[in-house]
């Protein structure tokens, strides 16, 4: 007979409380657990997660500002900003990227630089930012793109500013260019303001005064969906547009000496010796800046970089020559401070020196010499034999001195990137260079300007304009003033004054000033002094090329001897020679003799500042 289990109802009903009041205690500790992160998020951390949900739902989107426009001293545009057209690419709107670009290298010319451009841009960019495919687009292409629009999902052209250099060629040298930012560039530049700017300054002032051009960026908040496709717009901070600069070049001088220079390639700069604003800074041959705006093609890189010209070095910067005759004043003006000649005594140029260790000569450029030479002829007939004898007096530390203090193989101080220091060499310097000693007639090349020694043509004007003042030295600079976009105030900058040139014998400047204007009077550059309407001291130079000579070089025509062969032409000179205004350096390649080449140049841009004679700027489209 099977067992009958009594149920017992009252166990059933504990068990059940039991197992009620379990579910109770978790479910309020589940509860709590909830309120507690909910007190968590909304009281406690209230402000932070606010933060994050509106950087969720507001994208920042960075606005471009204006680049600074470049004037010169009158106001003549030098750089400017015209209106463009870019074709811009949002990628998550593109079907099919691939066939996209295919397509629209059909409509629009892509060139490899454009695409290769494109994809750097896209490793790094954030959802749904427009990417430029293709700046620069010309009328027809607009239209071409216009009339299939509907055909290009995520592919839309956007009104932009492109930069423009409307006098070309005439100041590639002073401005530069813009051109696209690399990679080692955004390196150094700050992220937050170059996040939206496709386009650096590479050389010149667009390279030199970057961070007054460029601005300050501006923001737009845009309200986006979750995965981040915009829908309204928000708040807008305004961009700051960068600065406008006015250069101390003056446009109109610097046509004259370019065109001076005729087919010539070389170099001028003009200094004003009072305050060391540079009024004219050409090197030729040039090239065109406005081949660079968007991205020039390697191609066309290449054609300028393998043309023997090399319109891309800037020869008054960087050109580093050997001085030639022109270090003679300097050098004079040393031997009277360092009171190792009489100036008025005179010495015997035979045409020839020697040294008593070497039985070969120093031959003078004048075949039969000069005769009975004094300080004030050496310079006016530019005699050789003299200035071997100076330079061996003074001895190479004396005139390494007394030269670098003119700024001469120093690090150059102007406000434009790239400018070499040339050489003022001294016998430690050939110790490290040749692991050879100095010798005697290392010395005696100095005194002509030769040998080791070297400068750019931006450091003999410089040296010119502090001869010119009795030693008083400013940095050189091309920046005049700079003007507020928003306010319109024009500020101008000041001079900033280098360690003077100290001479401590009297007279020293003036009777150097003097030699100086012989030169012209009646010395190897009488030819400029014919109808002169005020006082010109300059000095004459030629800087040997090759070792092999055809004839005599030097201050003598060479116009029978193979341009390839022929010697640089020189000059320096200063006016009015009492009262200076403007300094001058003229170099000339293989131009021969500095006196009949270089020196008419300078007249030229001399009476083009001083008497406002000369050839007006050419207009420019």
């Amino acid at each position: 007979m099977p067992r009958i289990r009594i149920r017992n109802e009252w166990l059933e009903q504990h068990l059940f409380r039991v197992r009620a009041l379990v579910v109770g205690l978790i479910a309020l500790l589940l509860f709590m657990v909830v309120m507690g992160r909910l007190v968590y998020l909304q009281i406690v951390n209230y402000s932070h997660f606010v933060t994050l949900s509106e950087g969720n739902r507001l994208h920042a989107e960075p606005v471009t500002p204006p680049r600074g426009l470049i004037f010169d001293r009158n106001g003549v545009p030098l750089a400017e900003n015209r209106p463009s057209y870019e074709l811009d690419v949002v990628t998550e709107q593109v079907p099919d990227l691939k066939a996209t670009l295919d397509a629209l290298g059909k409509v629009v010319e892509l060139r490899p630089g454009d695409l290769k451009r494109f994809n750097v841009l896209l490793k790094s960019k954030h959802p749904f930012q427009p990417l430029p495919l293709r700046t620069e687009l010309t009328d027809e292409e607009i239209g071409r793109f216009a009339s299939q629009r509907q055909d290009f999902p995520g592919v839309d052209i956007k009104a932009t500013l492109s930069r423009f250099y409307p006098q070309g060629e005439l100041t590639a040298h002073v401005v530069g260019y813009v051109g696209l930012v690399n990679p080692d560039e955004l390196q150094h530049l700050d992220p937050e303001q170059y996040i939206s700017t496709s386009e650096v300054g590479k050389i010149g002032v667009e390279y030199a005064y970057e961070k007054q051009l460029h601005g300050s960026v501006g923001v737009r908040q845009m309200e986006v969906t979750a995965e981040g496709r915009p829908v309204n717009k928000g708040p807008y901070t305004p961009p700051v547009p960068g600065s406008d600069l006015y250069l101390s070049i003056d446009v109109k001088l610097q046509a004259v000496a370019e065109h001076a220079l005729g087919d010539n390639n070389g170099a001028v700069v003009a200094i004003d010796p009072n305050t060391g604003e540079i009024l004219a800074l050409v090197s030729k041959p040039e090239y065109d800046p406005n081949l660079f705006i968007g991205g020039i093609e390697n191609e066309e890189y290449e054609l300028l970089q393998k043309d023997p010209s090399q319109p891309l070095f800037n020869r008054a910067l960087r050109g580093q020559y050997p001085p030639g005759s022109t270090i003679k004043p300097f050098l004079g003006l040393a031997a009277l401070n360092y009171n190792v000649v009489n100036p008025f005594a005179n010495l015997m140029c035979p045409g020839y020196f020697y040294l008593p260790s070497n039985p070969n000569p120093y031959r003078d450029w004048r075949k039969g010499g000069h005769g009975e030479t004094n300080l004030t002829k050496a310079i006016a007939e530019s005699c050789d034999v003299y200035f071997y004898t100076v330079s061996l007096k003074l001895g190479i530390d004396r005139v390494h001195e007394f030269l670098t203090g003119f700024g001469l193989g120093q690090p150059p101080g102007v406000d434009l990137g790239g400018a070499l220091p040339g050489l003022i060499p001294s016998p430690e310097w050939k110790r490290r260079a040749t692991r050879q000693p100095w010798y005697q007639g290392d010395t005696v090349n100095i005194g002509i300007g030769q040998g080791y020694m070297l400068a750019t043509p931006l450091q003999l004007a410089e040296a010119t304009a502090a001869l010119s003042v009795h030693g008083q030295r400013f940095a050189p600079h091309v920046l005049h003033s700079v003007g507020d976009p928003l306010s319109g105030v024009i500020s101008d900058t000041t001079p900033q004054a280098l360690p003077s040139v100290v001479v401590n014998t009297p007279g020293a400047w003036d009777l150097i000033i003097k030699a100086m204007t012989q030169v012209v009077s009646y010395g190897t550059a009488v030819r400029i002094s014919y109808g002169a309407k005020y006082t010109i001291a300059g000095k004459t130079g030629t800087a040997q090329v090759h070792a092999k000579r055809l004839g005599v070089f030097g201050e003598e025509d060479q116009s029978g001897v193979p341009k390839e062969l022929r010697d640089h032409a020189l000059f320096i000179a200063f006016a009015p020679a009492q009262q200076p205004r403007i300094a001058v350096a003229v170099l000339v390649e293989h131009g021969g003799g500095g006196g009949a080449v270089a020196a008419p140049v300078a007249r030229q841009v001399m009476d083009a500042y001083l008497l406002n004679q000369g050839i007006e700027a050419p207009p420019k489209p």
